[in-house]
């Protein structure tokens, strides 16, 4: 499995994560294994896939990241033909590449991360992830698909481009808080999976990122006549367009929101989620 991938941990806000592409189908179900507060781990190049839970079980009992590299391909009598890539919950990182490894093959370990890839355009690859993932600012998956980017950038899997998966876990990041799968994307097959990507992780951040301060306003009158005015073009209020409160319109407002795939965004405490009134704009301009 020609693949360039990348796990990474975020100390500020706890997140563990990884991302990958390759020339490969639905890369995502094969390489990319994360638990929240143990570890992050990427297996690939005839891809061992025991080594995800099997690792993460390990992690989790305290083995450090060189320890489990070392446990995982003293066991692996297959071990000259794979690639892994380990980071923990306390930031410390570990890769192998085995000898048998198609060319060019390698690793690179740093802060918080480590880089690895094999049948890549050249060791550039894996430089440029290192170099894109530590000067850009901002969340992990951001940083992340950076790698991702600035890796093909540099030539990538030297075979082409078909997959590519992003998988960031943090505590009860999942939908409605019940798990810890935050951010679980994939590409299965596509002739540019990393633009795919990116523009899968923008719709992500529409429905489900915590929404920025600014973004959070007082449902007043006005606001509350405005949203009656777009919901009645939508269909899902008939009541005046009066700016009062009445179950009618919270109803139509939780039916818009639950019908958009917006219900992590309603609030209760006199608050609007000003991404619900602009993908309403948006909505209503289509019709118009």
């Amino acid at each position: 499995m020609g693949t360039f991938s990348m796990v990474a941990y975020d100390p500020r806000s706890g997140e563990l994560g990884v991302a990958v592409q390759s020339k490969f189908i639905a890369v995502g179900a094969v390489v990319p294994w994360a638990r929240a507060g143990v570890g992050a781990i990427a297996t690939q190049s005839y891809a061992n896939t025991s080594y995800g839970p099997e690792g993460l079980r390990l992690l989790g009992e305290g083995f450090s990241p060189d320890e489990l590299v070392e446990h995982l391909v003293a066991t692996d009598p297959e071990k000259e033909l794979r690639q892994v890539g380990v980071v923990d919950a306390h930031g410390r990182a570990a890769a192998f590449t085995g000898r048998k490894c198609l060319p060019w093959a390698g690793h690179l370990v740093g802060e918080n991360f480590a880089c690895q890839g094999n049948i890549l355009a050249s060791e550039r690859v894996v430089s440029a992830m290192a170099e894109a993932f530590t000067r850009t600012r901002g969340a992990l998956a951001e940083r992340l698909l950076a790698a991702l980017a600035a890796g093909q950038a540099a030539g990538g899997d030297r075979r082409g481009q078909q997959s590519a998966a992003l998988l960031v876990v943090k505590e009860k990041g999942g939908y409605g808080g019940f798990n810890d799968r935050y951010i679980d994307l994939r590409v299965d097959d596509h002739p540019r999976p990393i633009e795919e990507l990116r523009r899968l992780y923008e719709l992500h951040l529409l429905y489900f990122a915590p929404p920025e301060p600014e973004d959070l306003v007082p449902l007043d009158r006005e606001l509350r006549r405005r949203l009656q005015e777009l919901l009645t073009h939508l269909g899902y209020y008939r009541g005046p367009a009066n700016g009062e409160q009445s179950p009618e319109f919270d109803e139509a407002l939780f039916r818009f929101c639950s019908t958009e795939n917006l219900e992590e965004h309603l609030r209760e405490d006199g608050k609007l989620d000003l991404r619900i009134l602009r993908h309403m704009e948006t909505l209503v301009k289509k019709r118009i």
